[in-house]
């Protein structure tokens, strides 16, 4: 194990040991803790400092594993600012030039120990820095990391020194600067109100800081190295200087067997004499023995990617950390990485997946995508709302600010100019990222992400209207001129026809039933393209974005639907509707309030009706969410539902033959009529009013073609076989 320093509750323990054995060190042993107490000095902490350390230990930190990750920080600054020194001054490294940080866990003492070979403290620096609220108190905390020039350099002590009492009922603090030609010893207790500060005559410490933590008996899964190492990991793999853990493990070697060795030379010997020969060496037997060995691992090998120059790094660097960091399979679809400097400073790594979680639902309501780090030390994965829009919720990443407070919270992050100019820059990362993916030569690529994460972007048009029109472009729809692929908006308005004013859209439950709509069937056969919003957002992304590059977006389901018709098409369906002008007053009649109106149709060419949307009545896709929904306004429904308009194909067999039923005044019209709006509710993905009537219509219809179900065939005699 690393070396301790001599303190007063060991001398009490070696007085107890020592006066039930008798020995003689008894007295010498009183003898140094008499010396001891009288070289000791009491300190009372500040007043603010005791409040402060209150806080800190019941409020301030919900994870008291922090401490880890707080204490290493302290020990990165205290190796940070000897390095700036021995830059003016190398005399500095007389007392070392290994800059590091050593941590060691003892199971059977319930201590944690962790030494840095920095700056170390003065006895002056060490009462102001663990005493007062000068150093320690938030406000300064603050203030020092504000000031650009001492950002990376606070010092080796700063509130989070405190956090050690989460796991340590005592903490004892060695420490030797080279501006003082003593070491000294810091001890305190959990809730005490005092400390005291004595000499360090040991000179085992060099230069630097040690830290022992006594710990609690509900913490002494903090003396486990496995333990630690597993939260080095966590909370300090980035640090840049390294952190070795003092650890054992099991190894072989291979020994000289002596036994078997003589044995082999007494039968060679044996056989050598029998036959006459002279007796020669055999050659060693060895045997595998194991064995523990203790030794200092580095525990953070990997240095930051994003603190290199992003020219330093290569693609497979960035992968390598992206599948180790968010233990992902895939390597993923993008990359950016950055680095900003100027009045902030922040750096990061950011990436597109490769392939989606099995489950999206967390990465859309609390995902935590987003690695923060302060200097190098990780301060949580919980940000991701604050840093990120939530149509960006599938991006990981790791952001890495240097003027940021380590003690973070939601509330700091919310009200800081800092974050605000980070989730900037990232928005602006994340949208080129996204567009250099959709510009890939490789289509498929860019299809793959759509399938994965495609439903994240229209998110983003619906709650993002800053960046609105940036997300349209991502945009991707199936269409039906695109046939099994899919086509952005950029492309459609590049293949609209002369004189196409609007971007005509259907929403719809799938792709088969798109293909199949009575409501495309004029505009497929004018040439017009139309979009195909099979998911139940789509409708929202429509409506939220309204148009893309000036064109309108179109509901092919509405009434007053613009074919761009030339005047004499006009006419034409001006006389064609004047041909069944009674026929959809008689239809009218016999629906009552279920249609708003029955007009002849020029949408239509191959079906004989459908339904479609007044300007202001629930699509297809509304009806069925408002259906969902248990609490739903009934009154409401049934107002918005009875805005449905039947329109009728006027050239059409099944309404040439209603025609003619509704001008002979023929009792068959009004079931005919009812089937022929309930086929229209159906093939326009509606559902029907009444489905035992509609199935009772579909049975009288069938019986009267001659298909009765009610008939029996004729008894057959059994024919006797002899």
């Amino acid at each position: 194990m690393s070396p301790q320093s001599t303190e007063a509750p060991e001398l009490e323990q070696r007085l107890d040991e020592e006066g039930e054995s008798g020995s003689d060190d008894f007295d010498n042993i009183l003898e140094e803790m008499e010396k001891l107490d009288l070289e000791q000095e009491t300190f009372t902490y500040q007043a603010e400092v005791d409040r402060f350390m209150d806080i800190i230990v019941n409020s301030l930190y919900s994870n008291r594993e922090v401490f880890i990750r707080e204490l290493v920080s302290n020990a990165s600054d205290a190796l940070d600012k000897v390095r700036l020194t021995a830059l003016q001054d190398p005399e500095q490294y007389k007392t070392g030039s290994d800059l590091e940080i050593k941590i060691s866990a003892n199971k059977d003492g319930s201590t944690l120990v962790i030494e840095d070979s920095g700056i170390g403290m003065t006895r002056e620096e060490l009462l102001s820095s663990l005493g007062t609220i000068a150093r320690s108190g938030t406000k300064k905390f603050m203030e020092a990391m504000k000031d650009k020039h001492d950002a990376n350099l606070i010092g080796q002590f700063g509130v989070g020194f405190y956090s050690a009492f989460l796991v340590a009922d005592r903490v004892v603090v060695q420490t030797k600067s080279n501006a003082d030609d003593g070491a000294w010893i810091w001890e305190g207790a959990a809730g005490a109100h005092d400390f005291k500060v004595r000499r360090d005559d040991s000179g085992d410490l060099p230069r630097g800081t040690r830290i022992t933590l006594h710990l609690k008996p509900d913490a002494e899964e903090f003396a486990d190295p496995e333990r630690i190492s597993g939260l080095l990991k966590q909370y300090s793999e980035f640090i840049s200087f390294p952190i070795k853990l003092w650890t054992s493990k099991p190894v072989s070697e291979q020994v000289l067997d002596e036994e078997a060795t003589a044995k082999a030379q007494a039968e060679a010997d044996a056989a050598a004499e029998a036959a006459g020969e002279e007796k020669k060496a055999v050659a060693p037997v060895f045997k595998t023995e194991r064995k523990t060995v203790e030794d200092w691992a580095v525990q953070n090998d990997n240095k930051p990617l994003w603190t290199r120059p992003a020219k330093d790094v290569t693609r497979e660097e960035q992968n390598a950390f992206f599948k180790a960091t968010f233990k992902e399979f895939a390597d993923p679809a993008a990359v950016s990485q950055f680095n900003v400097e100027g009045t902030l400073e922040f750096s990061g790594l950011l990436f597109v997946p490769g392939m989606a979680p099995f489950d999206q639902t967390s990465a859309v309501s609390k995902p935590r995508n987003i690695r923060l780090y302060v200097r190098r030390v990780f301060i949580s994965d919980a940000f991701d709302e604050d840093l990120l829009p939530r149509w960006a919720g599938f991006v990981k990443g790791v952001v890495d600010s240097a003027d940021l407070p380590l003690n973070v919270s939601r509330e700091i992050l919310q009200e800081n100019r800092i974050v605000r100019a980070i989730r900037k820059q990232l928005e602006k990362r994340t949208l080129d990222m996204l567009n250099g993916l959709a510009a890939r030569e490789d289509k498929a690529e860019y299809e793959r992400f759509w399938e994965s994460f495609g439903r994240f972007v229209k998110i983003g048009i619906i709650d993002d209207a800053a960046n609105r029109p940036a997300l349209a472009k991502l945009l991707r729809f199936r269409s039906s001129a695109s046939g099994e692929g899919v086509t952005s908006l950029a492309d459609y308005v590049g293949r609209m026809k002369e004189g196409q004013k609007d971007i005509y859209f259907l929403v719809t439950v799938g792709n088969a039933a798109a293909d199949s709509a009575p409501f495309v069937e004029a505009l497929t056969r004018k040439g017009y393209e139309v979009l195909y919003l099979t998911e139940p957002v789509d409708e929202l992304v429509a409506l939220n974005l309204q148009e893309f590059e000036g064109k309108k977006f179109t509901d092919v389901t509405r009434e007053d639907l613009d074919l761009g018709e030339s005047e004499e098409d006009k006419k034409e369906g001006e006389a064609a509707s004047a041909t069944v002008k009674d026929l959809t007053e008689a239809i009218k009649g016999l629906l009552g309030d279920r249609v708003e109106k029955v007009v002849a149709s020029k949408r239509l060419t191959d079906s004989p009706a459908v339904v479609v949307l007044s300007k202001f009545g629930w699509s297809t896709n509304m009806e069925r969410i408002a259906r969902a929904q248990a609490m739903g306004d009934p009154m409401q429904a049934e107002y918005m539902r009875g805005r449905r308009i039947l329109e009728i194909n006027p050239s059409h067999p099944i309404i040439e033959s209603l025609k003619a039923k509704a001008a002979a005044e023929s009792p068959e019209l009004k079931d005919q009529v009812e089937l022929l709006y309930d086929a229209a509710l159906l093939s326009g993905g509606y559902e029907v009013d009444s489905p035992k009537d509609f199935a009772s219509r579909i049975y009288d219809l069938l019986q009267s073609q001659g298909a009765t179900t009610s008939a029996k065939a004729e008894p057959v005699e059994a024919e006797l076989v002899e």
